[in-house]
């Protein structure tokens, strides 16, 4: 177990007493990738759960023929295996390091320790879980309700560093368009 404070990279933090923060710091562990590494497969079980303490990953799941990008968690974002922390089982997605990247990783078993011991930690995990849901839902909507066009002008206001720190093939990915038409879609805006 490392001895460090982490607190700083704790996700809403503001909700959390010092003690209870010096708490949660006891269950991270700092590890460190390589871009291109994964994180987690969809063909293991991970039951972890990770900040992005530094760097960028991009969230995929695998199709008969392709690869689809759905998210890019970095710094601040926590990343997980929604089935291998609810229901202990092999997930669905993958988590791709796109450049080097530190992680603060979480011993859910402490964890789970600590929400039943204090109920300021488990109100907070509440709000993240919660918060998390919302994000995923909008991104779903976003895919449903918006048009390609519409995905890439809105990537591009409210994620302007994005361009700078990820392929085009994975933007292209994420708004669910090949490489090709991502192009003609640039040229238009």
């Amino acid at each position: 177990m490392e001895n460090k404070n982490y607190s700083e990279y704790i996700p809403y933090k503001e909700l959390l007493s010092k003690g209870s923060l010096e708490k949660i710091c006891t269950c991270l562990t700092l590890i460190e990738m390589q871009r291109g590494e994964l994180l987690i497969s969809d063909m293991k079980l991970d039951m972890h759960s990770y900040i992005v303490k530094q760097g960028i990953l991009r969230a995929y799941i695998n199709t008969e023929d392709r690869e689809i990008t759905f998210w890019f968690p970095k710094e601040g974002d926590i990343v997980t295996s929604t089935y291998g922390y609810f229901y202990k089982r092999k997930g669905y997605e993958n988590f791709q390091a796109l450049e080097s990247v530190s992680l603060l990783k979480i011993d859910m078993e402490k964890m789970r320790n600590l929400y039943n011991e204090n109920l300021e930690i488990a109100n907070w995990s509440r709000v993240i879980t919660e918060k998390e849901g919302i994000l995923s839902e909008e991104r779903h909507l976003d895919y449903i309700l918006l048009s390609p066009e519409e995905r890439y002008q809105k990537l591009l206001s409210t994620q302007p560093s994005l361009f700078q720190r990820v392929m085009l093939k994975e933007i292209a990915s994420y708004i669910g368009v090949s490489p090709v038409s991502l192009s003609r879609i640039r040229a238009r805006i």
